[in-house]
């Protein structure tokens, strides 16, 4: 009698041990099928950039009379928010094309990402080109401020219509960029238009990724701006 209970006391040990396991294995089980995290998109900027010459952009407008290197500075100008037309606005999503395939479907990169709106990217490369030779006043604000001769300043009105890496073959694309530029004098009437002009540009793309997207598409607003600076030259502003 003693020898089937002490057997019986053992073999239930043995199940109670055996049950305890298969919950620790069932639990630890449970833990390996938890869902990954998802993985953080990389953020794309146009990069720190080279200042050469930080105008004022306070309400007293431009004090100096010379850029760095004795270059005669031009006249001010206020330059209104950028706007988009082709671009989904406030989106920071890095945009490509497959113009191989259906150069009309917009496609975001998963992993990727602006560090802003590319409106205000490209508003930012516009202030630092034109802030070489002129001072730049900013948004709505600025518009509404005169100059020191109590004239009010010329008005840049910029709408960001291209903003994407465009793939010709799937080893091959370009940063494309595209803006629709005004420019604007006010009167008493309201806003004039003096001039308007188209800019297009494109950039190769080292690498047929975001991260050869966004260098180029950084090298195509940078030269568009420095497009623009030089047209509202040639137009004597």
């Amino acid at each position: 009698m003693f020898t089937i209970k002490t057997i019986a006391a053992r073999a239930g040990g043995t199940s109670a041990r055996g049950i305890l396991g298969l919950c620790l294995a069932a639990a630890l089980g449970g833990c390996s099928v938890l869902p990954t995290p998802p993985t953080r998109a990389e953020v794309y900027d146009f990069g720190p950039g080279l200042t050469v010459f930080q105008p004022n952009t306070g309400s007293q407008g431009a004090a100096a009379t010379l850029a760095p290197g004795g270059a005669a500075m031009r006249a001010p100008v206020a330059l209104a928010e950028v706007a988009t037309t082709g671009v989904p606005e406030g989106s920071s999503a890095v945009l490509y094309r497959l113009a191989y395939a259906n150069a009309q479907h917009l496609r975001p990169y998963t992993q990727a990402r602006w560090s802003q709106p590319p409106a205000q990217l490209v508003q930012q490369a516009l202030r630092d080109q034109m802030g070489q030779r002129r001072a730049v006043l900013l948004g709505e604000e600025g518009i509404a401020q005169l100059l020191d001769d109590g004239r009010p300043p010329l008005v840049v009105r910029v709408q960001l219509e291209e903003f994407s890496q465009v793939f010709s073959a799937p080893a091959s694309s370009t940063g494309l960029v595209r803006l629709r530029v005004s420019l604007g004098e006010s009167t008493t009437a309201g806003e004039k238009l003096v001039a308007q002009r188209v800019f297009t540009v494109q950039r190769p793309a080292p690498t047929a990724d975001a991260v050869g997207g966004t260098r180029a598409l950084a090298e195509a607003a940078a030269q568009a701006a420095a497009d623009v600076e030089q047209w509202l030259e040639q137009l004597g502003r």
